[in-house]
């Protein structure tokens, strides 16, 4: 069984919180993990484990920590919680809930229990928790799901195409997306095709037909199922025009090459938009990384009206990294000396280029590495 890099920081929550809220994108792993750490489990989809969990709950909420898994399908619970909580205010590590949906959509967490709850993202596997350097091309061509294919390939890519047909005809419509699910399909198939560009709800929507507002609802709920990733646009007064608009990015590689049928690396290095997918691919690999060592962040991107661009800015509140992507193993001096200007323009504390040269290089504000070692300068950022 693979470790999970957030397992510990769960373990944390648990002594800090009555109740702690593993959510991430189905199949990921949180069941898994959930049961590893340990306790009395129940899968609230199932109409027999909610009648147990009912006839049981007086004892069950006085005994150690209780797992509930896919919450968000029974409503009902969160009274409940909230009840025993308020009883006993101080106890902590009581509950463990598991959710596919974000706490946007799962309305019942902010109605009942604010300021009772902590919340925890699992992602699908990050590099440090695969194994060895060789697998990183591996997990960005399958993306990071258990089942998906990265520790057993030849279930790659017919997986994802099941994982998504499933999404969009029964748990994306139970959720309370409104769209049907021939329109959600398309509408993948779409963002599939401008995977890392600047949001166009105007020009999705005639495509779609239907109307800019109704699709930008549609993103937001794509978003919060852990599908799709919005990196918002930088704001700073620079002197210059700021793109306003989000960026769309998949966030599992896996599942965006699996709209293409890519079936190999060597095909996905074929593709005109290959740059694009490792670029999505290495964000994604930050973020979680530095969500797993519980650093606190926003992130965002920039982009001039005279295209000076950095593809992610990561603000922690008293320094601002400034990160480029490329997928080169020779990445050029005016790279780096472009990456420094822009990143001069928002003060930017350190800049990073990040490609595939094989080692590390730099003066420790500006640096040139692979994805590997960005990785480890975040994960140790907390320590």
């Amino acid at each position: 069984m693979k470790s999970r890099s957030i397992e510990k920081l769960i373990k944390q929550r648990l002594t800090q919180y009555p109740a702690v809220a593993i959510v991430g994108p189905r199949q990921c792993g949180k069941t898994t993990l959930a049961v590893q750490i340990g306790g009395t489990y129940f899968d609230l989809e199932q109409e027999q484990e909610r009648l147990k969990l009912d006839l049981t709950w007086d004892k069950l909420k006085k005994s150690g920590l209780l797992i509930l898994d896919e919450a968000q399908s029974y409503p009902e619970i969160f009274k409940r919680l909230r009840g025993a909580i308020d009883k006993d205010r101080k106890k902590c590590g009581r509950f463990l809930l598991l959710g596919s949906v974000s706490p946007s959509l799962m309305e019942h967490v902010s109605e009942s229990l604010t300021g009772r709850l902590s919340i925890v993202e699992l992602t699908p596997f990050l590099s440090d928790e695969i194994g060895s350097t060789a697998s990183l091309d591996m997990l960005w061509l399958c993306g990071g799901f258990p089942d998906g294919g990265v520790l057993k390939n030849s279930s790659f890519p017919q997986w994802q195409k099941d994982y998504l047909d499933l999404i969009t005809q029964r748990d994306l419509p139970n959720w309370g997306l409104p769209s049907k699910p021939q329109m959600t399909k398309r509408m993948l198939r779409m963002l599939a095709a401008t995977h890392g560009q600047v949001w166009n709800a105007s020009r999705m929507g005639q495509s779609l037909g239907i109307n800019y507002k109704t699709v930008n609802s549609y993103l937001d709920f794509l978003a919060g199922s852990y599908l799709i990733r919005k990196l918002q646009p930088f704001h700073a007064n620079i002197g210059k025009r700021l793109v306003k608009s989000p960026k769309v990015y998949w966030r599992d590689s896996g599942l965006l090459h699996s709209q293409f049928n890519i079936k190999s690396l060597p095909l996905l290095l074929d593709q005109p938009w290959v740059g694009a997918s490792w670029e999505g691919f290495a964000i994604e690999q930050i973020l979680g990384t530095l969500s797993a060592s519980d650093v606190m962040f926003e992130p965002y991107y920039l982009r001039t009206n005279d295209q000076y661009e950095v593809d992610l800015l990561l603000d922690f509140g008293s320094e601002l990294w400034a990160i480029e992507i490329k997928l080169t193993t020779h990445p050029g001096r005016e790279d780096m000396a472009r990456l420094s200007k822009t990143a001069s323009m928002v003060k930017a504390g350190k800049s990073l280029l990040v490609s595939r040269v094989k080692s590390l290089n730099g003066d420790g504000n500006r640096i040139s590495c692979n994805l590997k070692d960005c990785l480890k300068l975040c994960s140790a950022l907390k320590k």
